[in-house]
């Protein structure tokens, strides 16, 4: 459910104040020409990279599911962009989805899986957690025979501070139902994955 207007108002004020309180605290000074509409725009980014918290699953789906014959095959979606928050550090991280679903009498609108990755992932998150809550919300609307989500990102905690790695990428997968058990489909579905890599990469 989506807050009160007013309520995201004083969200958005109290946003403004901190960052202020943050630039003095790095010894910034938050009245000088280049920062004093700074504390402004973080709200208002922060608004739009934690929308997800209000998102409401049902109204992102919008009905768009569709009864239709299948033959077991998969239906995949490749290079699903998406942009997150690592909840450790507040810094970003962003990469790729491929998700994959076996229906069993039931296929969902082309462009919700999409939708529904980001309604997940425009929250403070952990690639790990992002990739199995996919899973979970597309078991739970469509039912299928098996479900497959593989993501891979680059986190800017691990290539601006720390180890400073800034080749690292991060795998993570979820398999379920089918997916899980049968080795081939499994299979069938990672080469989906490596061979939209490659694509990207060139």
């Amino acid at each position: 459910m989506k807050p009160p207007k007013d309520k995201l108002l004083n969200v958005a004020k109290d946003i403004e104040c901190v960052t202020t309180q943050l630039l003095r605290l790095i010894g910034e000074d938050p009245n000088r020409e280049g920062l004093l509409r700074t504390p402004e725009r973080v709200a208002r980014s922060w608004a739009e990279l934690t929308a997800g918290y209000t998102k409401d699953l049902d109204k992102v789906v919008n009905g768009a599911l569709f009864r239709e014959g299948n033959d077991g095959d998969m239906v995949i979606t490749r290079n699903i962009k998406f942009f997150s928050m690592c909840e450790h550090h507040l810094l970003p991280f962003h990469g790729r989805a491929v998700i994959a679903y076996i229906p069993r009498d039931i296929t969902i609108g082309l462009s919700k899986i999409p939708r529904i990755v980001d309604m997940y992932a425009r929250r403070l998150q952990l690639q790990e957690r992002l990739t199995h809550q996919v899973a979970d919300v597309l078991e739970h609307v469509l039912n299928p025979r098996g479900v497959a989500v593989y993501m891979e990102a680059e986190h800017m905690c691990v290539m601006m501070r720390g180890v400073k790695k800034d080749s690292a990428e991060t795998v993570t997968s979820c398999f379920r139902g089918e997916f899980k058990t049968n080795m081939e489909l499994r299979d069938r579905f990672m080469m989906y994955c490596i061979t939209g890599n490659k694509a990207k990469k060139k």
